[in-house]
């Protein structure tokens, strides 16, 4: 963050104000836990903050400290409104373009306030007035905990604000594998820890309250796993039917498409997830190495994200849209198979 942009954040809080802090639409432990850490910071200094969120989030999220505050915009539209509307500055957290929003997207573009955007995911838009982006990040939650340090607030990490962030860099870094994990994530994650984050018990409510369904759920998506061999690549799909089947509760596939990524060989692993209420399928991109499926997402399939890990869309049908992914890869067979 540059010292411009810190010395106008500083001014821009150095009085009271209405805050709307804003995470991505289906937002993740990275999005929930580094907007409630902002959350807890802001109401200590004295601010009217509130995180509102485009829709739900996964069940084994809402014991995070703060959670039961957050506004949910589908099912409380007025007050959520009204806040976004109210608001004299709105932050916007792990995302870079307000299409990332579903249909907060109208509200967030017609608000008058100051956007902040703190934000680690390539290529940003510039709808904000003050901007911290920085690919190279980890997660948003460790670009949080440098924000205090900008903002000379180090010192007023308390434990809630600490078992937040940690929650983000855990669930973004793959539990701490991801490149992105470097030595400063590490002494981050140290001082959390410092400061009262519960790191086993952080980890057991995020990876150990599977539900039957759950798991019934991920062996129907591994007994679903395509492997293409030819170009190191495997994807997953699951259909609207057997989500059902298995009685999918939002969070249910989360980390699902990685499993791909454990054979041997495999460098591209994707999954393919249909949603009927809104006629589209949902992509998760992963990759290892040098693989760029943030380019990949973004050139076929409307998405977007990090080098190697991203999201994306198709309006087409689970088998126009397989046969057009396998279409695709032998133009990428050598960067695949290298």
């Amino acid at each position: 963050m540059n010292l411009e942009h810190i010395n106008a954040l500083k001014t821009l809080l150095s009085l009271p104000k209405k805050i709307a802090i804003i995470p991505h639409k289906n937002p993740d432990g990275d999005a929930i836990g580094s907007t409630l850490a902002l959350w807890h910071y802001l109401k200590g200094k004295g601010h009217n903050a509130m995180v509102v969120a485009p829709n739900d989030f996964p069940k084994f999220l809402k014991w995070m400290p703060g959670a039961e505050s957050i506004l949910n915009f589908e099912k409380e539209n007025t007050q959520a409104m009204d806040r976004i509307s109210s608001a004299e500055v709105i932050f916007t957290l792990d995302f870079n373009h307000l299409g990332r929003v579903g249909q907060m997207t109208a509200s967030l573009e017609a608000a008058e306030a100051t956007f902040v955007m703190v934000d680690h995911h390539q290529e940003p838009s510039d709808y904000a007035q003050i901007m911290y982006s920085d690919v190279r990040m980890s997660s948003t939650c460790e670009m949080v905990y440098h924000l205090l340090t900008y903002l000379n607030a180090e010192d007023e990490v308390t434990s809630e604000i600490a078992n937040c962030i940690y929650t983000g860099i855990l669930t973004d870094t793959g539990s701490f594998k991801f490149k992105s994990t470097t030595s400063t994530t590490h002494r981050i994650v140290a001082k959390l820890i410092d400061k009262g984050a519960d790191n086993t018990a952080i980890h057991s409510r995020i990876y150990d309250t599977n539900s039957p369904s759950r798991l019934h759920l991920l062996g129907c998506a591994l007994k679903n796993m395509v492997i293409l061999s030819e170009y190191n690549t495997t994807y997953i799909t699951l259909s609207q039917e057997e989500l059902d089947q298995y009685n999918f509760s939002k969070g249910d596939t989360e980390g699902f498409v990685n499993y791909g990524l454990t054979l041997e060989h495999i460098r591209f692993a994707v999954i393919f997830i249909e949603n009927r209420e809104e006629g589209i399928l949902k992509i998760s991109f992963r990759s290892v190495g040098d693989f760029d499926v943030n380019h990949f997402a973004r050139k076929f399939f409307e998405g977007g994200g990090h080098t190697n890990a991203a999201g994306g869309k198709s309006d087409a049908s689970m088998a126009e849209t397989t046969r057009y992914f396998e279409s695709l890869l032998p133009q990428f067979k050598k960067a695949l198979t290298l």
